[in-house]
């Protein structure tokens, strides 16, 4: 798992395994959080952890890139628990069901259970971020393991090409990785995973 984590995009700037940077980082995800990431601005981090500026500027080139790191763990997070919850089962047809609610349970559990926090999902979202490029390609990697599976075991169809059945059920996953999207659908959220991932499977039957 480390080494898929390290397709995330980090700061250039500074040892990235610094006791500094996570010092950084956690004080910007607490200073977020009280007050919001569009009205903090990298001087009030350096007041509230006790840095200059400069030094700060030493290890992130900018604020979004802090917000990045902060984007990034996230979505490692939601990550790990979509593979810990896809590990609990062996067949594809369960794993795509498992991949769609696991998808929307964390999604609405991390960009939402803090309302400052989720500022800098919608900035990371609205800006096409680095961060959330590569979440959404992981993701895609997933779904495609999954597929490609399910046609070796014979339980879904084979004649479409595999990177259209992922395209198009990628546009169905899409609205519950974005947190944009995901909260003009909350009134749906108890059961679209069920009734999205089972239309997707009946148009896999072989």
């Amino acid at each position: 798992m480390s080494q898929e984590k390290s397709s995330y995009p980090v700061s250039k700037r500074g040892p990235e395994d610094h006791e500094v940077r996570d010092q950084i980082v956690t004080a910007a995800t607490e200073h977020f959080s009280r007050y919001g990431y569009e009205k903090t601005t990298v001087s009030d981090l350096a007041k509230s952890i006790g840095f200059s500026k400069a030094y700060i500027y030493k290890f992130f080139e900018s604020k979004q890139a802090i917000g990045e790191v902060i984007c990034t763990n996230c979505l490692r997070e939601i990550e790990d628990e979509i593979n810990a919850a896809l590990n609990k089962t062996a067949y594809p047809p369960e794993k795509l069901r498992v991949l769609f609610k696991s998808i929307v349970d964390s999604s609405l559990r991390l960009f939402f259970q803090d309302r400052k926090l989720y500022e800098i999902a919608a900035s990371a979202a609205t800006e096409k971020w680095d961060a959330t490029i590569a979440y959404e390609l992981r993701i895609q990697k997933i779904l495609q393991g999954i597929i490609h599976e399910g046609r070796q075991a014979g339980d879904f169809e084979r004649k479409t090409p595999l990177d259209e059945v992922v395209k198009v059920i990628y546009l169905v996953i899409r609205p519950y990785l974005n947190p944009l999207l995901l909260q003009h659908s909350i009134e749906f959220n108890a059961d679209a995973p069920m009734l999205l991932s089972n239309l997707v499977l009946r148009s896999l039957s072989p």
